[in-house]
This record gives structure tokens, sequence and C-alpha cells, in this order.
């Protein structure tokens, strides 16, 4: 019976990935919007989104606009641009599980989504890694977009 459940429904991690494309998607037609914003409209979106929080303090209502002004912030800072796999990971970063990725997949572009998104309540967050140089290294390549968004 499980099998046919999972034929019928597809996995649990598949019903997932489903759902995430959508807010994927969402993100994406974003982009155009969120690409004509001029630097300082695009740095007022972090006061606008905590406005947001405070207002219904459901971080998920504003995922894709967060993650899009995210994904922007990083084409003009240091010229990388977010694929939709690294949305997907942002996601499932931001909802507390974990996203495995193999070296050189961007797991350190993938977190400033959910940290970007999950410092807009005030509450301070962590990203941890595994040694002193990455730390370093990190702290300094991705802290350009934290900085542009005036974390």
């Amino acid at each position: 019976m499980k099998e046919l459940f999972k034929r019928i429904f597809g996995s649990s991690n598949q019903r997932l990935l489903n759902q995430y494309s959508k807010i994927v998607h969402q993100i994406n037609t974003l982009e155009d919007e969120i690409t004509s914003l001029s630097d300082s409209d695009l740095l007022a979106k972090t006061d606008e989104l905590k406005s947001l929080y405070e207002s219904n303090k459901d971080l998920d209502s504003f995922l894709p606009m967060a993650f899009a002004v995210v994904r922007e912030a990083s084409k003009r800072t240091i010229s990388l641009r977010h694929f939709d796999v690294q949305l997907l990971g942002g996601i499932v970063l931001h909802k507390g599980m974990i996203a495995e990725m193999k070296t050189g997949e961007g797991k350190t572009l993938v977190a400033t989504l959910s940290a970007y998104l999950n410092s807009l309540n005030g509450d301070p967050v962590h990203i941890v890694t595994v040694n002193d140089y990455l730390a370093d290294r990190d702290s300094k390549w991705m802290g350009k977009i934290y900085k542009f968004l005036g974390l």
C-alpha cells in the first residue's frame, strides 16, 4: 500500500521539492522588478521587509521577495547570481532542514538567502563553517552582500 501511495503522490522529498519549486517560480517572477531598483531602493527593501515582519511575524510570507533581494544584491556586489537549485537550497535551510551539496555547488552563496531572511526578525543569525580559513574567507566574500543590504 505504501508503494502504491508513493507511486501516485510521489515521495515526501519529491512533494517538498514540488512545493518549493513553486516558491522558486515566485522568486523568479520578481527578478525584473528587483533588477530595476536603484542601489538605495534595493537597500530600502531591508527596512520594508523588517516592517512586514513586525506586521505579521511570518517570514515565509515574504520569503520570495527577500530571496529576490539577496540574489540581486549578490549580483551587484560579488557578481554571482543564485541558480534555481541554490534558491531551493536556501528554502530548505530556512525550513530547518539540511541541504546536501557537493564541493563547488555554492553552499556559501546558498547560506546568504536564509541568513538574510532569518535576520529580518532582529534575532542574531550564525553561520558555521569547518575551519578558520573558510570562516575568514567567507565572511569577507559574502559579507559584501550583507553590508550592501544593511545588516
